[in-house]
């Protein structure tokens, strides 16, 4: 039952010297923190993670998803990021779905192999490790943890298992009968029932040898085309072999004294900017008007992010009514992983891995052990849409990454002050401003920055009106006051239904969020750390 979900302890900071990872999944972080202990930097250890959990968390994330990460260099204070997301198959244009039957008013089912995109994933991983790895470790010794806890199995976490049963029926549909390899004799594992995978274990062994060649060529590349054409999509192998990651560059805002770094479009990273910017609730239709692939629509981000820009927006905010005339834009579910490390050099990692609805698609390849995620599913079919569906193309992204930096001129080094994230849909950039307040304008430690009730203001397409969605915590005089102002709210979002409201991670380098703390008294490179009670995870540092 929803209620059994209850936030009724009180979990401290971690706080640590060397390094330090937070993730979802407390094996995961173990994984992270292992990698580096045995030599491993914070890229290495992020990629461990992530392939960790996919092995335990397989109803959020895995090699059939897509990536992003953003990257701190202790040394040059340089921050890189790396846009993982795949692409539609080629011969996947409006045309071709429009000739199928399929509009704008009936677009294809969220699960259909029509929503499969090239999964972004496994070459992110590798990206990330030979552009920001330690190399100390090779890959395969990157991968090693995962792959043991595919073989010999791992006990199933509590949240974990409400959401991996929540979404079974995806794995059903259609005569998807490949999902059995993520099933135990047909049904979802229960909380602490042992689960293996030895699919997955084969899978990233191979990557671990090979690299990107094991997995978008060769057998892991036709079990997926082959999967995708039985059940009526049109991904080539060709389709596969020519996936690239892409090397970015952040974007960033600057607010009070701190500097905000989110991956720029095809993410929405760009909206928890925009927010930040104008700190209010941001009507998502800016946000959703201007993100896209980059190479398929021009977006002028410096005027986006121009303060002005961000004034002039606010200046249509009342305190005292709801707004009118606020276009709603495609409202989704999401399944997804955040997680952070920061190691003893001072690098930072900040990373995301999704499959977007759940287990996505519902497809698995034979003997691979993963599903392939339904990205295709944010495309638009209005023809004129900067989102619109187009052959080649990547969608609009909800996942994003962030880091944090000092605001020094840009002649100086930037100095890291956390890599944080909460993920969630169109909860995330709502949620990355939301705990960065937490810390920065009410003084709380990373921890009691995730375990403050949150608020996500969400479009409710049935009901053709927004919603204010207020978590448990929040007291009723502040949902009757909204009420009163027009909003319409649901309060209080209790149990499992507080996963609307996202999973967060935060590492922070020192306590600046103290305001009661001389921070020249703190000289001392000192870690804090916190793991959203809303997942299954744990922050962990030596």
């Amino acid at each position: 039952m929803d209620t059994d979900l209850t936030f009724s302890s009180r979990r401290s900071p971690v706080v640590c010297l060397h390094g330090c990872v937070a993730s979802s999944q407390s094996l995961a972080s173990n994984i992270g923190l292992d990698t580096l202990k045995r030599g491993g930097n914070a890229a290495d250890a992020a990629v461990a993670i992530a392939a960790a959990l996919a092995v335990t968390e397989p109803c959020s994330t895995g090699p059939g998803g897509d990536a992003f990460c953003l990257f701190y260099n202790g040394n040059t204070g340089e921050i890189r990021g790396i846009n993982g997301s795949g692409r539609l198959p080629r011969t996947q244009t409006l045309d071709f779905l429009e000739e199928r039957g399929y509009s704008a008013e009936a677009p294809p089912s969220p699960s259909d192999a029509l929503n499969v995109t090239v999964p972004g994933a496994p070459a992110c991983w590798c990206d990330t490790v030979e552009l920001f790895g330690s190399h100390k470790l090779s890959f395969q010794e990157v991968l090693s943890g995962a792959v043991e806890l595919a073989e010999v199995g791992f006990p199933v976490a509590e949240v974990t298992a409400h959401h991996w049963a929540h979404w079974v029926e995806v794995l059903r549909d259609a005569g998807k009968q490949l999902g059995r390899d993520l099933l135990i004799d047909g049904y979802a594992p229960k909380r602490g029932q042992v689960f293996r995978n030895p699919a997955l274990a084969r899978t990233l062994k191979e990557l671990g040898e090979h690299g990107k060649p094991a997995f978008y060529q060769g057998r892991v590349a036709q079990a997926i085309v082959d999967v995708i054409n039985q059940h009526g999509g049109v991904m080539t192998l060709d389709d596969l072999s020519g996936h690239n990651s892409e090397v970015v560059t952040p974007l960033s805002t600057e607010y009070k004294g701190v500097r905000l770094w989110e991956p720029p479009p095809n993410s929405q990273g760009l909206a928890a900017l925009l927010l930040l910017n104008i700190l209010e609730n941001f009507p998502l239709k800016d946000a959703l008007r201007y993100l896209g692939d980059p190479d398929h629509v021009t977006i002028p981000l410096q005027t986006l992010l121009d303060k002005s820009y961000s004034h002039q927006r606010a200046q249509h905010i009342s305190m005292d009514r709801t707004m009118e005339g606020v276009e709603p834009g495609l409202m989704t579910g999401s399944d997804t992983v955040y997680f952070c490390v920061i190691d003893s050099q001072g690098n930072a990692c900040s990373f995301v891995n999704s499959t977007y609805m759940g287990f996505g698609s519902g497809l698995v390849p034979k003997d691979c052990g993963f599903s392939l995620q339904n990205r295709g599913a944010s495309f638009s079919l209005h023809r004129n849409h900067v989102n619109c569906v187009a052959g080649g193309k990547r969608p609009y992204h909800t996942i994003i990454p962030a880091l944090l930096t000092d605001s020094d001129s840009k002649s100086q080094k930037p100095q890291l002050l956390a890599a944080l994230g909460v993920m969630g849909a169109f909860m995330q950039p709502q949620g990355h401003i939301q705990v960065l307040l937490n810390m920065l304008e009410f003084g709380m430690n990373p921890q009691q920055a995730l375990d403050a009730p949150r608020v996500f203001v969400q479009y409710d397409h049935k009901a053709d009106e927004w919603l204010v969605n207020l978590e448990e915590g929040i007291d009723q005089e502040v949902a009757e006051a909204l009420r009163r102002r027009g909003h319409k709210v649901d309060w209080p979002v209790t149990g499992h239904k507080r996963s609307r409201f996202g999973r967060g991670q935060i590492i922070t380098v020192g306590d600046w969020w103290n305001p009661s703390v001389n921070q020249a008294d703190h000289p001392a490179r000192v870690l804090w750390a916190g793991s959203d009670p809303r997942a299954d995870g744990c922050a962990q540092g030596y």
